[in-house]
Protein backbone atom coordinates (compact mmCIF):
# COMPACT_ATOMS: atom_id res chain seq x y z
CA UNK A 1 0.00 0.00 0.00
CA UNK A 2 1.04 3.30 -0.95
CA UNK A 3 1.93 5.78 1.61
CA UNK A 4 -0.98 8.04 0.31
CA UNK A 5 -3.46 5.29 0.23
CA UNK A 6 -3.03 4.84 3.87
CA UNK A 7 -4.38 8.33 4.91
CA UNK A 8 -8.09 8.94 5.55
CA UNK A 9 -8.82 12.47 5.83
CA UNK A 10 -11.00 13.75 8.30
CA UNK A 11 -13.96 16.22 6.82
CA UNK A 12 -14.67 17.53 10.44
CA UNK A 13 -16.72 20.50 9.03
CA UNK A 14 -20.17 21.38 9.51
CA UNK A 15 -21.39 22.43 5.63
CA UNK A 16 -20.94 20.81 2.51
CA UNK A 17 -19.46 23.64 0.75
CA UNK A 18 -16.34 23.21 3.43
CA UNK A 19 -16.38 19.07 3.25
CA UNK A 20 -16.33 19.18 -1.23
CA UNK A 21 -13.56 22.54 -1.12
CA UNK A 22 -11.26 19.81 0.98
CA UNK A 23 -12.56 17.03 -1.05
CA UNK A 24 -11.41 18.65 -4.28
CA UNK A 25 -8.25 19.74 -3.52
CA UNK A 26 -6.77 16.59 -1.98
CA UNK A 27 -8.77 13.98 -4.15
CA UNK A 28 -6.55 11.35 -5.97
CA UNK A 29 -3.62 12.41 -3.38
CA UNK A 30 -5.71 10.62 0.01
CA UNK A 31 -6.57 7.34 0.03
CA UNK A 32 -10.11 8.40 1.90
CA UNK A 33 -12.21 10.92 3.14
CA UNK A 34 -14.32 10.70 6.73
CA UNK A 35 -17.72 11.70 6.86
CA UNK A 36 -18.74 11.92 10.71
CA UNK A 37 -20.83 12.75 12.61
CA UNK A 38 -20.76 16.84 12.67
CA UNK A 39 -20.94 16.82 8.69
CA UNK A 40 -23.48 14.35 8.69
CA UNK A 41 -25.80 16.30 11.48
CA UNK A 42 -25.28 19.63 9.74
CA UNK A 43 -26.45 18.30 6.09
CA UNK A 44 -28.18 15.00 6.55
CA UNK A 45 -28.56 12.55 4.04
CA UNK A 46 -27.59 15.24 1.29
CA UNK A 47 -24.05 13.72 2.62
CA UNK A 48 -25.16 10.24 0.86
CA UNK A 49 -25.91 12.27 -2.21
CA UNK A 50 -22.59 14.14 -1.83
CA UNK A 51 -20.89 10.65 -1.60
CA UNK A 52 -22.47 9.19 -4.66
CA UNK A 53 -21.21 11.82 -6.56
CA UNK A 54 -17.72 11.28 -6.09
CA UNK A 55 -17.47 8.34 -8.26
CA UNK A 56 -13.53 7.97 -7.60
CA UNK A 57 -13.32 8.95 -4.21
CA UNK A 58 -13.36 6.49 -1.77
CA UNK A 59 -15.21 7.49 1.43
CA UNK A 60 -15.68 6.67 5.36
CA UNK A 61 -19.08 7.03 7.06
CA UNK A 62 -18.00 7.66 10.66
CA UNK A 63 -21.56 6.72 11.46
CA UNK A 64 -20.22 4.52 15.18
CA UNK A 65 -24.07 2.59 14.58
CA UNK A 66 -24.77 1.14 18.21
CA UNK A 67 -28.55 -0.16 18.93
CA UNK A 68 -30.74 -3.22 18.79
CA UNK A 69 -29.51 -6.01 16.39
CA UNK A 70 -32.31 -4.99 13.65
CA UNK A 71 -31.97 -1.37 13.79
CA UNK A 72 -27.69 -1.62 13.19
CA UNK A 73 -28.64 -4.56 10.48
CA UNK A 74 -31.09 -1.56 8.83
CA UNK A 75 -28.73 1.11 8.59
CA UNK A 76 -25.95 -0.45 7.33
CA UNK A 77 -28.22 -2.43 4.46
CA UNK A 78 -28.59 1.51 4.40
CA UNK A 79 -25.59 2.17 4.54
CA UNK A 80 -24.29 -0.21 1.98
CA UNK A 81 -26.16 1.01 -0.78
CA UNK A 82 -24.67 4.47 -0.79
CA UNK A 83 -21.03 4.76 -2.75
CA UNK A 84 -19.01 4.60 0.74
CA UNK A 85 -15.95 2.61 0.74
CA UNK A 86 -15.83 1.87 4.72
CA UNK A 87 -17.96 2.45 7.32
CA UNK A 88 -18.21 1.71 11.52
CA UNK A 89 -20.87 0.57 14.22
CA UNK A 90 -19.93 0.08 18.01
CA UNK A 91 -18.05 -2.94 19.05
CA UNK A 92 -19.79 -2.63 22.13
CA UNK A 93 -22.85 -3.33 20.73
CA UNK A 94 -21.96 -7.23 20.82
CA UNK A 95 -21.41 -10.14 19.17
CA UNK A 96 -25.23 -10.51 18.20
CA UNK A 97 -25.45 -7.05 16.57
CA UNK A 98 -22.01 -7.05 15.08
CA UNK A 99 -23.31 -10.63 12.97
CA UNK A 100 -26.16 -8.54 12.19
CA UNK A 101 -24.54 -5.56 10.83
CA UNK A 102 -22.16 -8.20 8.74
CA UNK A 103 -24.84 -10.29 7.51
CA UNK A 104 -26.87 -7.41 6.10
CA UNK A 105 -23.96 -5.36 4.48
CA UNK A 106 -22.71 -9.00 2.58
CA UNK A 107 -25.89 -9.16 1.44
CA UNK A 108 -26.99 -6.26 0.44
CA UNK A 109 -23.71 -5.60 -1.68
CA UNK A 110 -24.75 -9.22 -3.32
CA UNK A 111 -28.03 -8.03 -3.57
CA UNK A 112 -27.12 -4.80 -5.82
CA UNK A 113 -23.46 -6.39 -7.45
CA UNK A 114 -21.62 -3.73 -5.73
CA UNK A 115 -18.35 -4.29 -3.83
CA UNK A 116 -19.15 -4.47 0.14
CA UNK A 117 -17.78 -1.73 1.64
CA UNK A 118 -15.62 -2.70 4.67
CA UNK A 119 -17.13 -2.85 7.84
CA UNK A 120 -15.07 -2.27 10.88
CA UNK A 121 -16.15 -1.78 14.75
CA UNK A 122 -15.01 1.21 16.98
CA UNK A 123 -13.33 -0.12 20.29
CA UNK A 124 -12.68 2.02 22.81
CA UNK A 125 -12.80 5.87 21.39
CA UNK A 126 -9.08 7.46 21.56
CA UNK A 127 -10.42 10.50 24.05
CA UNK A 128 -11.11 7.69 26.35
CA UNK A 129 -8.19 7.14 29.37
CA UNK A 130 -7.45 4.51 31.76
CA UNK A 131 -9.06 6.60 34.62
CA UNK A 132 -12.12 7.54 32.52
CA UNK A 133 -12.52 3.28 31.50
CA UNK A 134 -12.44 2.52 35.36
CA UNK A 135 -13.88 5.65 37.40
CA UNK A 136 -16.41 6.74 34.88
CA UNK A 137 -17.09 4.21 32.69
CA UNK A 138 -17.08 1.52 35.52
CA UNK A 139 -15.06 -1.66 33.57
CA UNK A 140 -13.20 -4.16 36.09
CA UNK A 141 -10.07 -2.14 37.61
CA UNK A 142 -8.81 -6.04 37.04
CA UNK A 143 -9.41 -5.39 32.67
CA UNK A 144 -6.63 -2.62 31.70
CA UNK A 145 -7.48 -0.35 28.64
CA UNK A 146 -5.44 -2.20 26.19
CA UNK A 147 -6.35 -5.95 26.82
CA UNK A 148 -10.20 -4.57 27.17
CA UNK A 149 -9.42 -3.28 23.50
CA UNK A 150 -7.89 -6.36 22.72
CA UNK A 151 -11.14 -8.23 23.75
CA UNK A 152 -13.07 -6.14 21.70
CA UNK A 153 -11.14 -6.67 18.87
CA UNK A 154 -11.30 -10.39 18.71
CA UNK A 155 -15.31 -10.50 19.31
CA UNK A 156 -14.89 -8.17 16.43
CA UNK A 157 -13.39 -10.71 14.29
CA UNK A 158 -15.60 -13.69 15.45
CA UNK A 159 -18.74 -11.48 14.61
CA UNK A 160 -17.02 -11.58 10.66
CA UNK A 161 -16.16 -7.69 10.73
CA UNK A 162 -13.50 -6.73 8.33
CA UNK A 163 -11.49 -4.70 11.66
CA UNK A 164 -11.58 -2.20 14.22
CA UNK A 165 -10.98 1.66 14.84
CA UNK A 166 -8.53 1.61 17.77
CA UNK A 167 -5.66 3.51 19.05
CA UNK A 168 -2.33 3.08 17.71
CA UNK A 169 -0.98 2.39 21.07
CA UNK A 170 -3.27 -1.44 21.27
CA UNK A 171 -2.28 -2.15 17.69
CA UNK A 172 0.38 -4.25 17.88
CA UNK A 173 -1.57 -6.47 20.59
CA UNK A 174 -4.43 -6.17 18.25
CA UNK A 175 -2.62 -7.56 15.09
CA UNK A 176 -0.69 -10.23 17.51
CA UNK A 177 -4.32 -11.03 18.25
CA UNK A 178 -6.07 -11.21 14.97
CA UNK A 179 -3.74 -11.49 11.97
CA UNK A 180 -1.86 -9.47 9.58
CA UNK A 181 -5.34 -9.66 7.20
CA UNK A 182 -7.44 -7.52 10.00
CA UNK A 183 -7.92 -4.02 9.20
CA UNK A 184 -7.23 -1.69 12.08
CA UNK A 185 -7.76 1.92 11.52
CA UNK A 186 -6.10 4.72 14.17
CA UNK A 187 -7.76 7.82 14.71
CA UNK A 188 -5.86 9.93 17.38
CA UNK A 189 -2.61 10.58 15.21
CA UNK A 190 -0.59 13.82 15.55
CA UNK A 191 2.28 14.84 13.23
CA UNK A 192 5.46 16.00 15.74
CA UNK A 193 5.07 19.71 14.28
CA UNK A 194 6.12 22.42 16.59
CA UNK A 195 2.62 24.25 15.41
CA UNK A 196 0.09 21.29 16.06
CA UNK A 197 -0.87 20.25 20.00
CA UNK A 198 -2.92 17.34 21.04
CA UNK A 199 -6.54 18.74 21.26
CA UNK A 200 -8.90 16.49 22.94
CA UNK A 201 -7.11 13.10 22.09
CA UNK A 202 -5.28 11.36 24.63
CA UNK A 203 -4.09 8.28 23.54
CA UNK A 204 -1.72 9.29 20.38
CA UNK A 205 0.82 8.36 18.46
CA UNK A 206 2.40 10.15 15.34
CA UNK A 207 1.80 8.84 11.31
CA UNK A 208 5.58 6.83 11.01
CA UNK A 209 5.10 5.50 14.56
CA UNK A 210 1.06 3.86 13.86
CA UNK A 211 2.08 2.91 10.77
CA UNK A 212 5.55 1.13 12.33
CA UNK A 213 3.26 -0.12 14.97
CA UNK A 214 0.49 -1.94 12.19
CA UNK A 215 -1.65 -0.01 11.36
CA UNK A 216 -3.54 -0.27 8.07
CA UNK A 217 -5.44 3.36 7.76
CA UNK A 218 -4.32 6.32 9.54
CA UNK A 219 -7.45 9.06 10.37
CA UNK A 220 -6.01 12.59 10.25
CA UNK A 221 -8.12 15.83 10.29
CA UNK A 222 -6.82 19.47 11.63
CA UNK A 223 -3.34 18.66 10.58
CA UNK A 224 -4.30 18.70 7.38
CA UNK A 225 -7.74 20.40 6.81
CA UNK A 226 -6.41 23.60 9.18
CA UNK A 227 -3.04 23.51 7.80
CA UNK A 228 -2.66 26.76 5.30
CA UNK A 229 -1.63 24.37 2.58
CA UNK A 230 -3.53 21.28 2.97
CA UNK A 231 -1.74 19.68 -0.30
CA UNK A 232 1.76 20.74 1.38
CA UNK A 233 0.61 19.06 4.54
CA UNK A 234 -0.17 15.88 2.51
CA UNK A 235 3.23 15.66 1.23
CA UNK A 236 4.64 16.26 4.28
CA UNK A 237 3.14 13.50 6.00
CA UNK A 238 3.40 10.69 3.23
CA UNK A 239 7.49 12.14 3.35
CA UNK A 240 7.35 10.81 7.09
CA UNK A 241 5.82 7.56 5.96
CA UNK A 242 8.22 7.12 3.29
CA UNK A 243 11.42 8.01 5.41
CA UNK A 244 10.15 5.41 7.84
Amino acid sequence: MQAQDRLIVALDVSSLDEARSIVEELAGSVGMFKIGLELFTACGTEVFQFIESYQNVRFFFDGKFHDIPNTVAAACRNTTRTNVGMFNIHAQGGIEMMSAAAKATREEAAAKNIEKPILIAVTVLTSISESILHEQIKTSKDLDLANYVVHLAKMTQEAGLDGVVASPREVPLIREACGNDFVIVTPGIRPNWPELGKDDQKRVLTPAEAIAQGSTYLVIGRPITRAQNRMAAVKRLCGELVSH
